[in-house]
């Protein structure tokens, strides 16, 4: 297994956000369709450099199996999930198609753009609908949300990409991507830029388990060479903090050619960092949507709490108190459970019975009361208060987690 690097927290940190000593920049990497088993199995040097600075873990794509959040595992699908911080039921992205994503759940650059509009935000991608139908830029949706820089489309133009069943046009795009990535991070360092790799996925769907596939992820791993490297040259000669967070967007079937379904290789995924700052949530098998907020504690930012309420992830980086949180209906009573990370903390209970947010209104939340999250468990009267939803949130100093009891046995898709 790649080796796990626990570190002590440096640094100092609050409820607002990181102590500001160097300028916090961010870059997220998706190698696509890579599973955990061949990463931890192939010579990776540029993703190890990365690991020895911070860290290595197994992690979750797919939502709870079975239940309201459950989320294919496909790429499109995937990448929203990370760009959310919240599972297919709320971002309706549920294939790669895109038919109709719901942007009432922003995405990361969109929160970063409205704390602060002089941050500066890039992409780099050798799929063209990551830019223009995920993050949505341009669109009245998005608000007209525009990148500072963007480096994509290639793939579309068969002129200059000849597309052949090998697939090696995408490998050369990737190149392409992976070298523009490096020479403007390191020329313009954005404060928030997001790089997509796709040909580890091509080998994966045409060769399945096979050298070809491993072929795939150290051509991958050269790409990351690039980029990390620029980033070493940004710290080292302007004082920058990076985090960069590398992770691959779903696992495959057994034989390593599909993937979309539930199964344990197809769920788990992986994600490398060289973040000095992941907390012990890290090494608990964390998820997709974890990402979004633990690069909101890098950068310091704050997300309104409205939207903070919605989001499915717990921060790896920084501070965190609890994480798990499931509630279910019985005899008149919501039970809670939830998994507390730390001691002598306090968490408060907000319960809605609307769900408006997700077509841009706002949801009454009522205070049921505190709980001590040390016992990892309250149940809380509804006094008589019938829904066909309850929206369950814990509030904690560090994060908020909120879990759906839902009348429904399942959710109506709205794609």
């Amino acid at each position: 297994m790649k080796k796990l690097i626990v570190l002590c927290f440096m640094g100092i940190w609050s409820h607002q956000g990181f102590a500001q000593e160097n300028e916090k920049k961010v870059l997220f990497v998706i190698l696509d369709g890579i599973p955990a088993d061949v990463v931890d199995s192939v010579s990776t040097p540029n993703i190890d450099k990365v690991i020895a600075e911070g860290g290595f873990t197994l992690a979750s794509m797919g939502g709870e199996v079975g239940g309201y959040s459950e989320t294919p595992t496909i790429s499109a699908v995937g990448y929203n999930s990370l760009l959310t911080g919240v599972w297919a039921n709320k971002h309706n992205v549920w294939g790669n198609s895109i038919k109709n994503p719901n942007y009432n759940y922003w995405t990361i650059f969109r929160l970063l753009r409205a704390s602060d509009p002089s941050k500066k935000m890039a992409i780099f991608s050798t799929w063209l609908d990551n830019r223009t139908k995920l993050v949505g830029a341009n669109l009245p949706q998005t608000n007209h949300f525009a990148f500072d820089y963007f480096f994509d489309g290639m793939e579309v133009d068969t002129l200059n990409f000849p597309h052949g069943e090998d697939r090696l046009y995408i490998h050369q795009i990737d190149e392409l991507v992976s070298k523009e990535a490096a020479s403007y991070i390191r020329k313009e360092a954005p404060d928030l830029s997001w790089m997509y790799l796709e040909y580890s996925d091509d080998m994966g769907h045409n060769f399945g388990n096979s050298p070809q596939m491993t072929d795939g992820v150290q051509k991958a791993d050269l790409q990351i060479g690039r980029v990390w490297e620029a980033i070493q040259f940004r710290e080292k000669n302007f004082k920058e903090d990076w985090l960069l967070i590398i992770t691959t967007d779903h696992g495959r079937e057994a034989d390593g050619f599909g993937h979309g379904g539930q199964s344990e290789r197809e769920r788990t995924i992986w994600i490398a960092t060289n973040s000095k700052m992941t907390n012990s949530y890290f090494d608990q098998i964390p998820e997709m949507v974890d990402i979004l907020p633990s690069m909101a504690a890098h950068l310091g930012l704050k997300i309104p709490k409205k939207r903070a309420m919605e989001l499915d992830g717990t921060p790896f980086i920084g501070p965190v108190q609890a994480t798990g949180l499931k509630a279910k209906q019985l005899q008149g009573k919501l039970e809670l459970q939830w998994k507390s990370l730390s001691q002598g903390h306090k968490g408060r209970i907000w319960v809605s019975t609307t769900n408006n947010f997700r077509t841009g209104g706002l949801d009454n939340y009522w205070l049921f009361g505190e709980v001590e999250l040390d016992d990892e468990n309250a149940s809380i009267a509804l006094q008589g208060i019938q829904s066909e939803i309850y929206k369950v949130v814990l509030e904690t100093d560090s994060n908020y987690l909120n879990y759906w009891v839902m009348k429904s046995s399942g959710f109506q898709k709205n794609d």
